[in-house]
């Protein structure tokens, strides 16, 4: 611990021309006395560390010192691409690492180029949870990512429409969606997806398990599994979140719209449900004389298509079903009756 501690410290000075001892002691998460210590440390070890004395003092490297201390190691590469979610790496345990790596991409840069990271964070930045919706970090996501980034399988306990269930995983990958993250992970030999806020225990096998070389085992034993190198997470990721949606999408209703309706309609639904209708709708009958096109819209039920449609307000006329229409019409009259 003090060793990594001793390594960011001369990685910081560095980057920097210098550095006071408080700024050292809040970016190491120690007290100014057990900066002192360290620089003493470092200065007996040879690292030419030079304090400069007064209010304005602080540490500095000297004589053009370069450690070469540099290297990315495994977990510091991988959550270096990560660095955009800030929010995602810490949730995932892994924000020490990526620290760690930003230091070291830092020392390696030419001396101007050195606030090129601080620009880019001032610049862009990636919030991933929903409008509305207050994140929540689930309990066991660390142990679910330290799986997934070493390859080893867990055995896990799911809720499954309130039913706990044991399944033995290979986690793939993690997904975060709208503030909720998914596992990818094969069960059986066929990949699935799993919300990680549903897990209520996850066991992983220590590193000494499993047999043949690095721990790997056939499909079903403990300790690390081999990756299918073929296994694409983003177009996974796509597949089934379009599978999801069209699974959801059980009744269909018609609904005549506006011109501004047309527009509007893959606002208010499910965006690919509204432009397949429109396009299926187009290269059918067409508009009508009055520039209306009818369109057989796929929804989840009666109930969400109200609730969506509603905001098509007088751009979209529900043909059918009958019950639905009628409802529409005494919506109509209601909010008419409103405004009389």
């Amino acid at each position: 611990m003090r060793a990594a501690r001793l390594i960011k410290m001369v990685l910081l000075l560095q980057a920097r021309p210098s550095m006071t001892g408080p700024e050292l002691a809040q970016e190491l998460e120690v007290s100014e006395r057990t900066v002192a210590r360290d620089v003493l440390s470092l200065s007996e070890a040879g690292v030419p560390v030079y304090a400069d004395r007064g209010r304005s003092g602080g540490y500095r490297l000297i004589g053009g010192y370069r450690t070469r201390l540099t290297g990315l190691g495994r977990s510091e590469a991988e959550a270096l691409f990560l660095s955009g979610v800030p929010s995602a790496l810490r949730e995932m345990g892994l924000a020490d690492a990526a620290s760690a790596a930003r230091l070291k991409v830092s020392a390696a840069l030419l001396p101007e180029l050195r606030d090129a990271a601080t620009g880019a964070a001032q610049r862009f930045h990636l919030d991933a949870p929903a409008w509305y919706q207050e994140p929540r970090t689930p309990a066991l996501l660390p142990a679910v990512a330290g799986a997934v980034w070493d390859d080893r399988r867990i055995t896990a306990r799911y809720l499954r429409k309130d039913i706990e269930v044991e399944r033995q995983l290979e986690p793939y990958g993690l997904v975060l969606k709208a503030g909720v993250w998914y596992l990818a992970a094969r069960a059986q030999g066929d990949f699935r997806v799993y919300r990680v806020d549903r897990f209520t225990a996850v066991e992983v096998p220590d590193g000494g398990e499993g047999g043949g070389e690095d721990g790997a085992e056939g499909p079903t034993g403990g300790g690390r599994f081999i990756r299918d190198e073929a296994f694409d997470l983003p177009a996974f990721w796509a597949e089934r979140a379009a599978q999801f949606a069209r699974s959801l999408l059980r009744e269909e209703v018609v609904v005549r719209l506006s011109t501004h309706g047309v527009r509007r309609l893959p606002h208010v639904t499910e965006r690919a449900a509204a432009e397949e209708a429109i396009d299926a709708a187009r290269s059918g009958d067409g508009p009508d004389a009055q520039g209306r096109l009818t369109v057989r819209l796929a929804v989840e039920s009666a109930e969400v298509a109200y609730a969506q449609l509603l905001g098509l307000g007088p751009e979209g006329e529900v043909l059918h079903p009958p019950a639905l229409r009628e409802r529409f019409a005494a919506a109509a009259r209601r909010t008419a009756a409103l405004y009389a």
